[in-house]
């Protein structure tokens, strides 16, 4: 048994980001890369494969997500109940009309997570919506990867009374 006495519970303990999809420049996939990187905690320099030591991320305005070529009208969805003849396909475009680009970066970013137990877990910590509006604004703390809570004027004036404070002492 360890004796070490750390701040593990912090460092553990999960933060709350946000990606708005619609003013972002990067594509479906490179999106939906770095949002499975944040919900693996590989940001985390406590990462380990086998904990699940990930943040949640929330992801706004994802009916402008953007797609390179023609994967709107190509690309194809396949679901299957293991019944004979019940293969269904659909497009990224009929995906997107029927359940929103909410559920087309879910299945991106499912597809980049690791196939074990941490998947579902995983995957439940990310909030999709399609407009700007949800219902989190209060958990977020980071905005893409910059902190939120430094830009707050209740925390800027904290860090002004602290400076002001040692430079009269």
């Amino acid at each position: 048994m360890s004796q070490t006495v750390g701040k593990t519970r912090l460092a553990y303990s999960r933060a709350w980001h946000y990606v708005d999809a619609g003013s972002d420049p990067r594509s479906l996939g490179r999106l939906a890369s770095g949002i499975a990187l944040v919900l693996m905690g590989k940001h985390k320099p406590i990462y380990d494969p086998s904990t699940d030591c990930g943040d949640y991320v929330v992801v706004a305005g994802c009916h402008d997500l953007r797609t390179t070529g023609k994967k709107r009208f190509q690309k194809k969805y396949y679901t299957h109940n293991t019944r004979p003849g019940s293969l269904k396909s659909m497009t990224m475009d009929q995906m997107f009309a029927k359940w929103g680009g909410g559920e087309v970066l879910r299945r991106a970013v499912k597809g980049m997570l690791p196939k074990n137990r941490l998947q579902e877990p995983r995957l439940a910590r990310l909030k999709t919506f399609e407009g700007l509006a949800h219902p989190y604004k209060e958990n977020i703390v980071k905005f893409g990867n910059q902190s939120v809570l430094g830009n707050l004027p209740e925390v800027q004036g904290a860090f002004k009374e602290v400076k002001d404070a040692e430079t009269s002492a």
